[in-house]
């Protein structure tokens, strides 16, 4: 038995630290039932008492005595624990193993004693039959009740036995003593039953543990980001639903600051994704240092980041948000790079920006894309006229989808007047949106919107054949001119469109005139010089629109051959009070007349206006002075009606004169 003992301390030593929670959890079973430790004190208690009533002798009756009180006491320090366990305020320790343990022996070496006491001191069959039925009796039921702690189980059967087995040996008689040999091997047997049981009660805990430990894990990869440790988005927005629950009844401010990292994706583009992911960790350090405990921080995904600040007003979240700005810039050390990282943050604080979770979050992620607006690395707070743009903004992408297939687009043309003889010479075509509700939207605010949209191929395409149609109805050889956005550029579809809009309205590749802008060049891949070759071997005509207003006109001249350059009308708004527009427009007109281009005067709205368009060698005007854009019947009988008034040129001779 001394060998079975010492492998099961060895087996316990060599146990790992991690299996702390399943050692608790067999003390636990010690404890969890007092009602069956209950039963076995009043049991072992009841036969004592009848045992010492039976029997002379001081060594039984002290034996039973003190058998009484180990009883009782087990009985009490069960309960109790119990009672804490229910309340989940016990904790099992060694300590309360260990007077479990000491308990359990006692009482069981007190039943084996009344065994060899009652055997040895007493020729009462009926006394022999109770002590050794008793200490039977309990050695079989504990050997499966404290398997959980191995050790104890096979030290109360090996106590509450073998001297029981020694009183029977020593009793003398044969029937005794084959008696005295099976409970030995019973103590055997009862070991071998109790080690079992430990190793399936183990190994269930064990299981339960893993489980246990594995939905832990399943649970933090749910509410937490794998690579900066930050929670994630779903634990975020449950955070934030909490928090709203408990402040909502009291009013009390919440702030949301909403911040993302500023090119980010250059960053991720020129540097790679594993610098990019070292940044982010590095990001999500540095907001844990600025915050510090006065709000919780989020990664809401890609490079945004969320900080949730709890009894926070504006000026604090302001406070914050600036706090983290100026912090970013110290630049960040990652390896072998040093990165001057900045960010933009937009800020909301309820009640006042909103008074729920949904809402507080669109209105700081509203804030966000104004920061960014504005110029990046900046931060700003939500204000209720945010709202109303991005309601307007909304309204306008819903509307386009439905207004170029429900009719609501409609094309006005505003006449290019030939300064030569008055006549109109070409007529620009000018896209016009009435929306149902907003009413007239400008070219400027939907055209952006379409290009995002992905809309503007379509809309160039509805503009091209309209256009078309309206110019093959005209008399003579005017031409139409069409604007075409960069977006509408980058098609390789736009050669074919045009060529099939020419071909189904029978219109001359001659009287078409794009136009195009300097701002085409600025992002060219190469894409934009293709497909402006193939336009001019269509034969269509190619303009440069608000020229004088970009970055490079000049060598775009050298390296495109256009046949019309168009002065952007801020030049001609002040042509009569500024001698540098003056200066300006009188070189462009002398540059266009060398390079052999026409050239339009745009905004003329007073005679001294196109006077100075004259003097300066230009070759056609447009402007309100002949006409605000018109209706396609309107241009029609304009066209047809020969020179337009205020066009003619001055009479010498009453210049003179006067």
């Amino acid at each position: 038995m001394r060998v079975l003992m010492t492998l099961l301390e060895k087996r316990k030593a060599q146990q790992p630290a991690q299996d702390a929670d399943v050692r608790r959890s067999l003390v636990e079973t010690l404890y969890a039932s007092p009602a069956s430790l209950t039963i076995g004190a009043a049991t072992g208690t009841a036969v004592g008492i009848v045992i010492a009533n039976m029997a002379d002798g001081k060594a039984i009756h002290a034996v039973v005595i003190v058998l009484c009180i180990v009883a009782a006491l087990r009985v009490i320090s069960a309960v109790f624990f119990h009672r804490q366990l229910m309340r989940g305020t016990a904790v099992a320790s060694r300590n309360w193993e260990l007077a479990y343990e000491l308990g359990a022996w006692a009482y069981a070496g007190l039943l084996g004693l009344m065994g060899f006491v009652t055997l040895i001191g007493s020729s009462n069959s009926i006394i022999h039959m109770l002590s050794v039925s008793m200490a039977t009796g309990y050695a079989g039921g504990i050997s499966g009740r404290n398997a959980g702690r191995v050790q104890i189980a096979i030290g109360q059967v090996c106590l509450a036995l073998l001297p029981t087995a020694m009183g029977l040996w020593l009793e003398g008689s044969t029937g005794y003593r084959v008696l005295s040999v099976a409970m030995v091997l019973m103590v055997l047997g009862l070991a071998e039953i109790s080690s079992t049981t430990h190793r399936i009660v183990v190994q269930a805990l064990i299981g339960k543990r893993d489980k246990s430990l594995l939905a832990e894990k399943f649970e933090r990869l749910a509410r937490f980001d794998s690579l900066t440790g930050l929670e994630n988005r779903m634990a975020m927005q449950m955070r934030l639903r909490e928090i709203f629950e408990t402040t909502q009844k009291r009013n009390d401010a919440v702030a949301i600051l909403w911040m993302d990292i500023d090119r980010f994706k250059e960053i991720n583009d020129s540097l790679g994704h594993m610098v990019g992911d070292q940044l982010l960790r590095a990001v999500a350090d540095r907001l844990n240092e600025v915050v510090q405990g006065r709000g919780r921080i989020a990664r809401f995904g890609g490079d945004e980041f969320v900080i949730i600040c709890p009894d926070t007003d504006r000026v604090t979240a302001a406070s914050i948000a600036q706090e983290i700005i100026s912090y970013f810039a110290h630049g960040f050390d990652l390896g072998e790079h040093h990165l001057q990282a900045t960010a933009s943050i937009g800020y909301a604080v309820a009640p006042q920006d909103g008074r729920d979770m949904d809402e507080l979050m669109q209105h700081a992620d509203l804030a966000l894309y104004e920061a960014k607006g504005e110029g990046r690395n900046r931060a700003s707070s939500f204000n209720w006229s945010l709202k109303e743009r991005f309601n307007r903004l909304h309204e306008i992408e819903t509307g386009l989808r439905r207004a170029l297939s429900g009719g609501e687009l409609m094309l006005l043309f505003q006449p290019i007047v030939a300064l030569e003889n008055g006549h109109i010479d070409a007529c620009e075509a000018l896209l016009r949106w009435h929306h149902p509700v907003l009413g007239p939207i400008p070219p400027s605010e939907f055209i952006p919107i379409a290009e995002s949209m992905g809309m503007i191929e379509a809309m160039t395409d509805w503009v091209l054949r309209q256009a078309c149609i309206a110019a093959a109805s005209w008399p003579g050889e005017v031409r139409v001119a069409i604007n075409i956005s960069p977006a509408s550029l980058k098609s390789t579809e736009l050669p074919a469109n045009v060529i099939a809009a020419l071909l189904e309205t029978g219109l001359p590749a001659r009287r078409l005139e794009l136009e195009v802008t300097e701002s085409i060049f600025l992002d060219d891949s190469g894409q934009t010089n293709v497909i402006l070759r193939e336009l001019q071997r269509i034969g269509l005509r190619l303009a440069l629109d608000d020229f004088g207003t970009g970055y490079s006109s000049l060598s775009y001249l050298r390296s495109y051959r256009f046949d019309t350059l168009k002065v952007d009308q801020s030049f001609m708004a002040g042509i009569s009070a500024n001698p540098e527009d003056r200066a300006i427009v009188r070189a462009i007109g002398n540059l266009a007349r060398d390079l052999k281009m026409d050239t339009v005067a745009e905004g003329i709205e007073t005679p001294d206006q196109l006077q100075h368009a004259r003097e300066a060698g230009f070759t056609n005007v447009q402007g309100y002075l002949f006409s605000r854009p018109v209706p396609t019947e309107r241009i029609a009988e304009m066209i047809a009606a020969g020179p337009l008034e205020g066009s003619e040129r001055p009479d010498p001779v009453r210049r003179r004169r006067a």
